[in-house]
């Protein structure tokens, strides 16, 4: 049974009755409700409920009876519980912030160039700061002057007037310069220095005051992890925890004691000219000595519910606020500068050319406007013919389109001029069978085995009527034999080349698709190439989101591996107060990146191992935990 659980009296019919144990139950249960992903109630919230609750009674009548004591503490013990998280929730989320700062100093200290631009930042603030002092130093000294002189004279005409106020301004202008020169001495480091180098040992300062702040924020969080809510003993046992907690006390002292803890933490958290040991025993020496712990205060046993329910208001609507806002002011006061500082130079600059860039975008404005509408067509032109109409051909010829055919002639072109041919061998071996076939009359089938040979290309009658005709050339012209035989070659030549451009156009038909694909890929691989640019520069790839969180995985990894490695254990083999609060804003961090990144089933088993490398059993175990996470999930992490 957890220690928050007790056992109840029976029978409690006459307690469920009474309208404060109903209000008392009412608000426990809205302590116990969360809502969406957050783990604990907001601060408002708990504070609402603690002040409408009825812990505190008006009039000494109201003595809880045994039941609504435990009602109470039950109440209290949850409020206790939520008030933990939301001051655990507030230092995570003050750390984790830090290390950007820090590392913007670091840029400013490790480069010439950024230091050079942090001076040009902030040179307004520094020439302000400095007008600021002189003329309150130069207002104070002529306050000086002019009550020192009011009591000689009484009357004055008006020479003397215009005489005087002559003399107080050169007065005046006298002391203005004096201050700037006294100013000049006092400031002998402005001097000796550079103004790069000033702006570096300032930066310098501001960095170890983040530094220091993120480890007194971190040891903070360790100690309210380690010693927080422990109940049975089950803390860190490094000599400290049995100022929190020891085996003879009951559950409700351990309440008392984290509400005094979680007390003492917000006070001193943010007390940068402490070390971290006199921060932590400060810490444990307050809460050992704090006046309305039960076992140093004498107050009835009725009364302590409502003891921790004040100091858990006092916290909330109090030191809480005062924290978040003093820690608000130390990153302002210590971390990089705002927006405005860092932006204000080409803010400027573009502000004053803003009327020179109106004029020109005035006096060009057809021009843009031509430019733009080009701009409109050439990409309406370029998406319909290169992408749209090759799609649709690729479309038509995969769906046997007589229309989409690619043909370098007609289609019944070498039919015509086959027919051609073989009438005109034909229609000579009938006018010349004596040239043609060597016999006075041809007969019927020698006409079809004549008309089968031209079919297959052999025109034999032609040739040898054309060899004949060679041996007399002048004859045969005159015959008309040897130009008959020459046009029938022609036409012969003309089918033969007919032929073989059908075997190309057969050969382009049956290649029809990989042409359309071919004419295809270039408006496509343009498309896809402006589509994945436009896409990567506005930020919309998953895969770099992707890759950008696997690096800041890997820097997380390697942070906390430098932490482990560089911790000083204590002996017990356990991490101390400030390493274990760092290794859990890591953590924290870590397990947001998480979120996207893993499939769901490796997250579940990544979140498990985080919890290992987060819990307190060991640095060996830890740095083991952590060796797995690497070579587990190296996959998605690369």
């Amino acid at each position: 049974m957890s220690p928050l659980e007790f056992a109840v009296p029976v029978p409690l019919g006459r307690y469920l009755n009474n309208p404060r144990v109903k209000e008392l139950l009412r608000t426990i249960k809205a302590l116990s409700k969360t809502s969406g992903s957050h783990t604990v109630l907001p601060a408002w919230r708990l504070h609402l409920l603690l002040s409408q609750s009825n812990l505190f009674p008006e009039t000494p009548e109201d003595v809880s009876s045994q039941y609504e004591a435990e009602l109470e503490w039950r109440l209290v013990s949850k409020a206790t519980v939520q008030t933990y998280g939301i001051i655990l929730d507030t230092l995570l989320e003050q750390i984790i912030p830090l290390s950007d700062h820090i590392w913007y100093w670091d840029d400013v200290l490790s480069s010439p160039t950024y230091g050079s631009l942090y001076m040009v930042q902030t040179s307004p603030i520094r020439l302000w700061g400095w007008c600021k002092e002189i003329y309150g130093d130069s207002k104070a000294r002529f306050q000086q002057y002019t009550s020192g002189g009011a009591g000689i004279e009484s009357e004055f005409n008006a020479e003397s007037v215009q005489a005087g106020l002559s003399q107080r301004w050169t007065k005046f202008y006298g002391i203005v310069k004096e201050t700037i020169r006294e100013r000049s001495l006092l400031n002998l480091q402005h001097t000796i220095m550079s103004p790069v180098a000033i702006c570096q040992s300032e930066a310098r300062r501001k960095q170890a005051n983040l530094k220091r702040l993120r480890e007194m924020t971190s040891s903070g969080l360790g100690v309210l992890i380690d010693e927080g809510l422990v109940f049975g003993g089950n803390g860190s046992d490094d000599g400290k925890s049995d100022i929190i907690m020891s085996t003879n006390q009951e559950w409700k002292g351990v309440v008392e004691r984290s509400v005094a803890l979680m007390d003492m933490v917000l006070k001193d958290v943010l007390t940068l000219n402490v070390g971290v040991a006199d921060f932590e025993d400060k810490v444990f020496a307050g809460v050992d000595e704090d006046p309305e712990l039960s076992i140093q205060a004498e107050e009835d046993e009725t009364s302590r519910p409502m003891i921790v329910a004040r100091r858990l208001l006092d916290l909330l609507e109090g030191q809480l606020p005062d924290h978040l806002e003093a820690a608000q002011k130390l990153v302002a006061e210590n971390g990089r500068p705002s927006r405005l500082v860092r932006y204000w130079l080409p803010a400027t600059v573009l502000l004053f050319s803003s009327t020179t860039i109106l004029r020109i975008v005035v006096n060009r404005k057809e021009a843009i406007l031509n430019w733009i509408r080009d701009l409109g067509v050439t990409i309406r032109d370029f998406w319909f013919n290169w992408v749209v109409d090759p799609v649709r051909k690729v479309v038509g010829t995969i769906r046997h389109d007589s229309n989409s055919e690619i043909a370098i002639m007609s289609r019944d072109s070498l039919k015509a001029d086959r027919e051609s041919l073989e009438r005109m061998v034909v229609d000579f071996a009938l006018d010349k069978p004596t040239a043609a076939t060597g016999t006075s009359s041809i007969s019927e089938p020698q006409i079809a085995e004549i008309r089968a040979k031209v079919r297959e290309g052999d025109v034999t009658p032609i040739l040898r009527a054309y060899e004949k005709d060679l041996r007399s050339p002048l004859k045969g012209t005159l015959r008309g034999d040897l130009v008959r035989t020459l046009l029938i070659q022609v036409q012969k030549t003309k089918v033969d080349i007919e032929v073989a451009m059908s075997g190309i156009d057969s050969l382009l038909k049956s290649q029809e698709l990989v042409f359309g694909f071919v004419g295809l890929t270039p408006g496509v691989l343009v498309s896809i190439g402006v589509i994945q640019y436009l896409r990567g520069a506005l930020g919309g790839r998953k895969g770099f989101r992707e890759t950008r969180k696997a690096g800041k995985c890997v820097r997380v990894l390697r942070n906390i591996d430098r932490i482990l490695s560089e911790a000083t254990p204590s002996p017990t083999n356990l991490l101390s107060y400030k390493d274990h609060g760092l290794l859990v804003c890591e953590v924290h961090v870590l397990r947001r990146l998480a979120d996207g990144l893993l499939p769901a089933d490796v997250k579940k088993d990544f979140l498990e191992d985080l919890d290992d490398l987060a819990n307190l059993k060991g640095i060996q175990f830890q740095l083991r935990a952590l060796d797995r996470i690497r070579w587990a999930y190296t996959k998605w992490l690369k």
